[in-house]
């Protein structure tokens, strides 16, 4: 493993902009929340209401080993895996299909796709499981994020302690085409060439990886499926060893995000494959189909016309966006739809693109005129992944949430500055800092993207809290009300309170 490469994906885990101009008990530390199975369920059942999977190949799956290890760390902090776990990786090899568009692809969602043309493939993935005993029954898949020029698993490094405590398994996909043949990088950072950004898993370690080979992004929205099915129903070497999935829910960040936007307006119909997405910080168009041959240009999934989420799914759909994603250079704003009975979308005031959580020490590098956001992003992805899993399985839908307020295109900030609207946490509704989407002066697209925590000065800190006592009081009411209104985990809580920083109050 090699910290460097995965520094270059953490810390560049975001899409190209350089060209685009109540919920108690849910995601406890059991695994039992409403609509779960709980510790050792396994065996696969059908669950009431769900689509059954589309028929189609299978892939072979085959253990990787040798060379350097698995090309996949975190700069953020991650939880190590606990006794019992597995952690490995395979190689996924069959022929998959590429998609072209029945029509022009309308702003509603509702694409209207055939099959295009097949190439063979042989991609990888990267599997993390529990023991049997520990199992779910819930499978995370994961579309690596490619933009800083090789694979990044985003969503694992915020995911983590709820995959973990709760019991999912989790699967990362390289389904893109950069990712594993390299190509050119979307978002440079100060240390991607360190990493070897774009040149790909099968020249950065040969010897383990150079037998893949990847058609081109064309086929990358089958390959995901086919992983799904492989999931479902394994060959003779299984990913998930003895471990027999009820769920399998699909998530991405950033880029991944905008090609899961596709992939859930036209693919998802077609095949049925998965029983819930999680769509983190997508932009406001959907990723174009891709052609043979080369990765897709990202910055047409953001450039394009705005496209919504179909509202025909059978399958739920929960979006989380940040203060950077909904105005500025993203710019979901304009495809912004409303809550139906399948799809949720939640605002996180005080949020960044990437944030502090996301990159760890590699911040530093940055050379950010401010420090990066500090905010709460990850504390929300990790409820919404416990929603997710027992909305999948037919249980209560996640709570609907305040979206961000805005007038003339611009954000409503207060006297602080710290947004309007959005879910609300204690970080920005008992703050010592400024937490925004908003970054300073100058920098790089990476510090466009990551934001700024902003101190606030002493003297506001003493107009707001007469003493550490009352901050910590108001701290403590306010994440309670988070977690009663179904944002934070209960699981949650301590890791919540333990941000508080009652040195910085006088008295």
């Amino acid at each position: 493993m090699r910290w460097t490469r995965w520094a270059v994906a953490a810390a560049a885990s975001v899409v190209a902009v350089t060209a685009a101009g109540c919920t108690s008990g849910v995601g406890t530390a059991s695994g039992t929340g409403p609509g779960g199975n709980g510790p050792g369920g396994n065996g696969t059942h059908l669950i009431a209401g769900r689509v059954t999977p589309a028929a189609g190949p299978v892939p072979v799956a085959a253990p990787l080993t040798g060379g350097t290890g698995i090309d996949l760390v975190s700069a953020g902090s991650v939880p190590a895996l606990p006794t019992g776990w597995v952690e490995a990786e395979y190689s996924v090899a069959g022929t998959a299909t590429s998609y072209r568009a029945m029509g022009p692809l309308p702003g509603d969602g509702r694409f209207h796709l055939a099959p295009s043309g097949t190439a063979s493939y042989k991609t990888r993935i990267v599997v993390r499981r529990p023991p049997a005993s520990k199992f779910n029954g819930t499978v995370v898949v994961e579309w690596l994020n490619v933009s800083g020029g090789l694979d990044a698993a985003p969503d694992y490094t915020y995911l983590a302690p709820e995959l973990i405590r709760a019991g999912y398994a989790w699967v990362g996909v390289s389904a893109q085409y950069i990712g594993v043949e390299g190509g050119p990088v979307a978002v440079q950072t100060p240390v991607s060439n360190l990493g070897g950004a774009g040149k790909g898993l099968v020249h950065v370690d040969p010897a383990r990886y150079g037998s893949l080979h990847h058609p081109g992004d064309a086929f990358s929205y089958d390959i995901f499926t086919q992983v799904g099915r492989l999931l479902r129903n394994p060959g003779a070497v299984d990913p998930l060893g003895t471990l027999h999935p009820h769920v399998l829910l699909a998530a991405g960040e950033s880029q991944s995000a905008i090609m899961l936007t596709t992939y859930v307006d036209g693919v998802q119909p077609l095949e049925h494959m998965y029983d819930g997405f999680l769509i983190h910080s997508r932009s406001g168009s959907a990723a174009p189909l891709g052609s043979p041959g080369t990765g897709i240009d990202i910055t047409q999934g953001i450039g394009g016309p705005p496209t919504r989420i179909r509202t025909d799914l059978h399958a739920p759909v929960i979006m989380v966006e940040t203060e950077s994603d909904v105005v500025g250079l993203l710019n979901y704003l304009p495809a912004s739809q409303p809550d139906t009975t399948r799809i949720r979308t939640w605002e996180v005031a005080g949020t960044a693109h990437v944030d502090l959580a996301q990159l760890g020490a590699v911040a530093k590098l940055f050379g950010c005129s401010t420090p990066v956001n500090a905010g709460p992003d990850a504390f929300i992805v990790r409820s919404a992944l416990a929603h997710l899993d027992t909305w999948a399985r037919g249980g209560a839908a996640p709570p609907h949430a305040p979206r961000f307020e805005i007038a003339g295109g611009k954000y409503v900030r207060n006297a602080d500055g710290i947004i309007e609207g959005g879910i609300r946490t204690p970080l920005v509704d008992v703050p010592v800092d400024v937490l925004s989407g908003q970054p300073g002066p100058g920098g790089s697209v990476a510090c466009l993207l990551a934001g700024s925590t902003t101190p606030l000065p002493a003297s506001r800190l003493a107009q707001l809290y007469p003493s550490r006592s009352a901050y910590l009081a108001a701290y403590a009411k306010s994440t309670d009300a988070a977690i009663a209104a179904g944002f934070v985990l209960p699981a949650d809580r301590a890791a919540m309170l333990a941000l508080a920083q009652p040195d910085r109050i006088a008295g």
